[in-house]
């Protein structure tokens, strides 16, 4: 089983920024993959951004050259957000992709959310 805290939404003003951080702990789990997805108000979640075990990330095209992924050796993964804007509003969600061991079993987990708000 896999624990997912999410921590570092808020409210800020267009053109500001904003880290999200979180962190998976548990056992018996290795991780393929991490990201962050959002839902703004009456609509489908989206992919914002995810990172590989080997490092390869991805980007929605609304946040590239705004938003950064990372993640350390610890299991925790980042989210760095510059120059916001109003229609980044939303909840947004921590995402992992991991295979149990020893079964070798495919899990996906989902953080619980945290709200992002951006003031025009």
């Amino acid at each position: 089983q896999v624990q997912l805290v999410e921590s570092g939404g808020g409210l800020v003003q267009a053109g500001g920024s904003l880290r999200l951080s979180c962190a998976a702990s548990g056992s018996g789990f290795s991780i393929n993959a991490m990201g962050w997805y959002r839902q703004a108000a009456g609509k489908q979640r989206e992919l914002v951004a995810s990172i590989t075990s080997g490092g390869s990330t991805n980007y929605a095209d609304s946040v590239k050259g705004r938003f950064t992924i990372s993640r350390d050796n610890a299991n925790t993964v980042y989210l760095q957000m510059n120059s916001l804007k109003p229609e980044d509003t939303g909840d947004y969600y921590c995402n992992v992709d991991t295979t149990t061991t020893p079964w070798g079993l495919p899990r996906r987990y989902w953080g619980h959310g945290t709200q992002v708000t951006v003031s025009s």
